[in-house]
């Protein structure tokens, strides 16, 4: 049940919430803004006619004075002198659902405080700037209002988040042409340049923080340079044209967010960006459905076969069949094809505007019989467009392809943009990006498709309102294990808390022929096998792919967890965290009363000793463990799984051993 309640006004040193005409000059305004359990302090201070806020965390300093507004082209670049004219304030509290996720109900619970102003002079524009308060954080927006402008040409933003003290920053550089696909760095905030969001820190206070946004549309993404200090500005991915954001003369930002938590894990429990964004415009959902699936995938990146035509080309009828007829037998009911069409070129990948067809197929395939047979066995054909970021080209053919995936049954589909630059010159993550990802997330909720973007945008929750935005990529996955120097071990004890804490990743996990046996020389995953089951419970996804040759999982007694572990979740909870270094995360199933543990390491062998309080007083389970063999570490026999059973309840614990490199998982089997 929702409540929304006007609220008496904020006891400050602000007249009574006083609405007027005209702006009325008034003495410094202060206000303070509590989250419902009163831990998190937002306060205001109109200053002179400027516009700032800081942040408390109990009592603690989280931000120190830090500017907001904006700069515009032409005349009146800057907004002139500011004067309060009304304030709203209001609680919120609602419970909701959702279609699917790591946790199925979702509690929205924040104070809110709205700031309407006035320019004292000419041309009196007016401004909104909204905050809330939440427990686990505080959000700020812009609204700023039509006022008679056919356009209007955002050039800067101004606003700042000024950490009081410095810390440990986890972060990716921004302005690069691999968009967000690096190593994630860690090093002091006073170090920092241009850094991508989510921006993870850790202060010298000892608190946790993110800094994100949410609700992304029809704006320009924010990254964040730094100016003097520990003192971050948000910075605005401009056009090819060095324009930010282009308007119609009025706009409502993005949120501009910052998570707060006193324990890692407690980020990733954090549902501030969800809550941020609107509620499902979906009708109907039933077509929506988180699943696992195999792909004629892994075998291109290691080099078996080839995404373009040619003798080992991967996505031929014989291929194809004998795909579905391996996800008949493991027990996987989705598949995924990639190189099925024309415009394959052994160049895919280069800066260039590749002119791929979305309804011709590539020699040697026919994808009305593939769909046809996979229909007959059972499985499910999600449904690939790749780009190559020849944004023109894809969207003059979109609809004819997605009315032909509509036809043949297809309700997901793979959308890749590989490139420096869509159309060679825009940045992925400018407003003409965020526009174009929108608006094929729209087009393909009308043909009934959900989506998982390659080389995206980066999430801000818009899952919450277009649910068909089921997961992407946005980081480096496996595919970086199969043809370069790959990803360290503490990767994947990385990501969970950086570039995770925006929503799902399509990571690609699975691989137990870890020393990729058929692949090109000198390459691994970097992990156990044990780990690479692990990933499942501790790198979300509804879309989970078991990316190995499906040949590697035939007969191989580990694939039990892989067939067993959901992908849809009632509950989640982080037991124990280290940034870069561990991480253990339990999911209860959301169709079943099994709980699922996933414990992994970064180059550190580790022990742990788990209390399974998590599960229901007296109900009794067996957990079914799949651990690191003894004796082994990510560079030697990783391969070695040993799988275990025993009874256990709530009142026990378990010790995990955890090799270098390695990880835990466990079944929680009601019985």
């Amino acid at each position: 049940m929702s409540r929304i309640l006007l609220l008496l006004c904020l006891s400050l040193l602000l007249p009574a919430c006083e609405q007027a005409d005209k702006p009325q000059a008034t003495a410094t305004s202060y206000l303070t803004l509590n989250s419902p359990d009163t831990h998190n302090v937002l306060s205001v201070a109109l200053e002179e006619g400027l516009l700032s806020y800081k942040v408390q965390h109990k009592k603690q300093a989280v931000l120190n004075k830090s500017a907001l507004g904006f700069a515009f082209k032409g005349e009146h670049s800057k907004l002139g002198e500011l004067a309060l004219i009304k304030t709203e304030t209001a609680s919120f509290d609602q419970n909701w659902q959702q279609v699917w996720g790591e946790k199925q109900n979702v509690r929205d619970h924040y104070n809110k405080l709205s700031l309407h102003m006035q320019e004292r002079e000419k041309p009196h524009r007016k401004l909104i700037v909204e905050f809330r308060a939440y427990d686990d954080g505080v959000a700020l927006r812009y609204i700023y209002p039509q006022q008679g402008q056919s356009s209007l040409v955002i050039m800067d933003e101004l606003t700042e988040f000024n950490l009081a003290t410095d810390g440990t920053a986890w972060w990716i550089p921004a302005y690069q042409d691999n968009r967000y696909e690096y190593l994630t760095t860690e090093s002091l905030v006073s170090t920092l340049d241009k850094v991508h969001t989510p921006l993870t820190i850790k202060s010298d206070s000892g608190l946790y923080l993110s800094i994100h946004e949410a609700n992304l549309v029809d704006f320009a993404s924010m990254v964040l340079e730094r100016g003097k200090g520990t003192s971050l500005k948000a910075d605005l991915v401009p056009w090819a044209d060095g324009d930010r954001v282009k308007t119609d003369g009025s706009f409502s930002s993005p949120w501009r967010s910052i998570q707060i938590a006193e324990k890692p894990g407690d980020l990733i429990s954090s549902q501030l960006i969800l809550n941020l964004n609107e509620p499902n415009k979906l009708a109907d959902t039933s077509w929506i459905k988180p699943h696992k699936y195999l792909g004629i995938w892994w075998g291109m990146h290691i080099g078996k076969y080839t995404f373009w035509e040619s003798p080992t080309q991967g996505a031929t009828n014989e291929n194809a069949f004998a795909y579905i007829d391996y996800c008949v037998k493991l027990g996987i009911n989705h598949l995924l094809i990639e190189g099925w069409n024309k415009g394959w070129t052994p160049a895919w990948y280069e800066n260039a505007m590749h002119m791929f067809s979305f309804t011709e197929e590539a020699e040697g395939f026919d994808l009305q019989k593939v769909a046809e047979y996979a229909e007959a066995q059972g499985v499910n054909l999600i449904g690939y467009h790749e780009t190559g970021s020849n944004i023109t080209n894809y969207l003059k053919q979109i609809d004819d392809g997605m009315a032909m995936y509509q036809a043949l049954g297809i309700h997901d589909i793979k959308i890749g943009q590989v490139g420096s630059r869509l159309n060679m010159k825009e940045w992925h993550h400018s407003q003409f990006g965020v526009r174009y990802y929108r608006d094929v997330l729209k087009k393909a909720a009308q043909y009934k498709l959900a989506v998982n973007f390659h080389e995206p945008i980066k999430d801000t929750g818009e899952r919450r309102t277009y649910p068909n935005m089921m997961t992407r990529e946005g980081a480096r996955g496996q595919e970086y294990n199969a043809w370069s120097e790959g990803n360290p071990p503490s990767h994947t004890a990385t990501i969970p808390f950086t570039r995770m804490l925006a929503g799902p990743m399509d990571f690609t996990p699975g691989i137990l022929d870890v020393g990729i046996s058929q692949g090109h020389e000198g390459r691994d995953v970097h992990t156990t096998a044990a780990k690479q089951l692990a990933l499942y419970v501790v790198l979300y996804s509804p879309v989970q792919m078991l990316a190995d040759l499906p040949e590697n999982y035939y007969g191989n007694p580990a694939f039990q967890f892989l067939q067993d572990v959901p992908v849809d979740w009632q509950d989640t909870l982080v037991l124990n965290a280290e940034i870069g270094h561990y991480i253990t995360t339990v999911r209860k199933d959301r169709n079943s009363e099994d709980w699922y543990l996933g414990s992994i390491t970064n180059e550190q062998a580790r022990e742990f000793t788990i209390n399974l309080d998590f599960l229901p007083e007296g109900k009794k389970y067996q957990a079914q463990i799949y651990a690191d063999a003894p004796g082994i570490s990510w560079t030697e026999n990783a391969e070695g799984v040993a799988i275990s059973e025993q009874e256990v309840y709530s009142r026990d614990s378990l010790a995990l051993k955890l090799a270098p490199g390695g990880g835990t998982a466990i079944r929680f089997k009601a019985l």
